[in-house]
């Protein structure tokens, strides 16, 4: 599903934002050192002119070792790829919280809740400080994941939990994600209209970058948009040696799927496999998000 304009409220005036690039805009927050990557290595492609260097060899005269897609999809299916896709933070919270508690990496959301999210990840703000305003919306003691809750909560207590979250363009999001309560009750779910286009007529703060996000997650309970992946994901993809296009990972994902362990998630094979699909286009961003793609 993708996705009137508003008064400024008398506190304060936003300025004027640069467009967002999920997880790349310049943030205050001094940058946390680069956590050591699991993904498993592999050899950069040659990006100059010219002829291709030969392979790195081993003392013994072989090549260096890269791998396969089959080994790559399978990690990034794992438990295991989750230290390398989300910020640092994150998994503290995690273990200091318990494995209830429900992230934007390991979690199954709503269509409203994937809505907020995409809001909140459209914000010219770090991929860490979107996750963990996601992490304090939608846990306790707030728990803002309807739409009821949200507007029953109003403008102050949202700003107030995003204060909590320590992120940055608070009143705006807080505005915004009140508008979209509103705006969801009456235009969430018409099968008729073309989603993205409603979203982005009826949804402030949904740009393309939020729209493109949006997508990239309901596609698992949204059929007809399956396979998407935006630009952004895409180079993910690329930077991690696996697919240039939706479909390439769609057929790659098809020619090994009998290898493939997915007995933890829900639904009849279809499902699963759009499921499938979506983990691996957000873990794969994930790891470039937080640098640990090239390895």
């Amino acid at each position: 599903m993708s996705p009137k304009k508003k008064s400024q409220h008398p506190a304060e005036q936003p300025k004027a934002e640069a467009p967002a690039d999920e997880g790349t805009s310049k943030d205050e927050v001094p940058p946390k050192p680069k956590a050591p990557s699991t993904v498993p290595s592999k050899r950069k492609a040659n990006t100059k002119d010219g002829p291709a260097k030969a392979p790195r060899r081993s003392a013994r005269g072989a090549p260096a070792s890269q791998p396969d897609p089959l080994t790559l999809i399978k990690y990034l299916l794992s438990p295991e790829s989750l230290d390398s896709c989300r910020p640092k933070d994150e998994n503290e919270d995690v273990q200091k919280r318990g494995k209830d508690l429900r992230t934007y990496s390991s979690s199954t959301f709503s269509p409203f809740e994937e809505l907020i999210c995409a809001v909140i990840l459209s914000r010219p703000i770090s991929h860490a400080l979107g996750l963990r305003s996601i992490r304090t919306l939608f846990n306790e003691p707030h728990e803002y994941t309807t739409p009821k809750k949200i507007r029953d909560a109003g403008f102050e207590p949202i700003r107030k939990a995003l204060d909590e979250a320590r992120t940055q363009h608070r009143q705006k999001t807080a505005e915004e994600l009140v508008i979209l309560a509103d705006a969801v009750v009456d235009y969430l779910g018409d099968g008729e209209n073309d989603e993205r286009e409603m979203l982005k007529s009826h949804v402030k703060g949904l740009g393309k970058t939020g729209l493109d996000i949006f997508a990239r997650r309901i596609q698992a309970q949204w059929p007809k948009l399956y396979p998407f992946a935006d630009q952004r994901t895409l180079s993910g993809l690329q930077k991690l040696g696996l697919s240039d296009t939706a479909e390439e990972l769609k057929k790659l994902l098809d020619e090994h799927w009998i290898n493939l362990d997915v007995k933890g998630f829900p639904g009849d094979e279809d499902e699963k496999k759009r499921r499938v699909f979506v983990q691996v286009l957000e873990r794969a961003v994930g790891v470039d998000l937080e640098g640990n793609a090239d390895v």
